[in-house]
Parts: structure tokens; C-alpha cells; sequence
């Protein structure tokens, strides 16, 4: 019986990264489109800070964007139409 649950465990040691891995790709990778400035965005690391930001100042739990409301995301794009990476200073590098 130990020897099954030891092997059970190592096998989901193994196998939660490998099946997370796709989500974190995505996350990196993932354009959205805004409606109300008929404009693209690609997720990338400024938007990530720049999305921390936002979730601060309006005092939102932490959660990936994706997970927001269609309000939400809008709410935000908004905001962030208003606070460039100059604005936020955003370090580009």
C-alpha cells in the first residue's frame, strides 16, 4: 500500500507541471481586443506590471486577466489607455 502511494504522488509531482506548462505559455502570448478603442493588445511583461497596477489602485484580488469579466477587461483596457508606460514608469528594456 505505501509502495502505490508513493508512486502515486511521485506521478503527480511529475505530471502537474507538464500540464500547467500550456496555461503559462498562453498567458505570455495572448492578445486581446479592445472594442471601445478598436485596438490590439499583446500580453507581455508591461502589461502584466501595468495589470498589477490597475489591480492595486482599484483594490482587486490578484487573479490572471483572462479570468476578469468582459466589464472588468474593458474597465481596464480604459484605464490603461490613460496611464502609458511612461506614465506608470514601466521600465523598458
Amino acid at each position: 500500500m505505501t509502495r502505490i502511494l508513493k508512486t502515486a504522488l511521485l506521478s503527480a509531482a511529475l505530471l502537474v507541471p507538464i500540464a500547467l506548462a500550456p496555461i503559462a505559455l498562453r498567458a505570455e502570448n495572448q492578445k486581446y481586443h479592445d472594442k471601445k478603442h478598436h485596438d490590439d493588445h499583446e500580453w507581455n511583461d508591461h502589461e502584466a506590471q501595468a495589470h498589477l497596477r490597475w489591480e492595486q489602485q482599484y483594490h482587486h484580488k490578484h487573479q490572471e486577466f483572462h479570468y476578469y469579466s468582459q466589464r472588468d477587461q474593458q474597465n481596464y483596457w480604459n484605464w490603461r489607455h490613460q496611464h502609458s508606460d511612461a506614465v506608470l514608469m514601466i521600465q523598458i528594456h
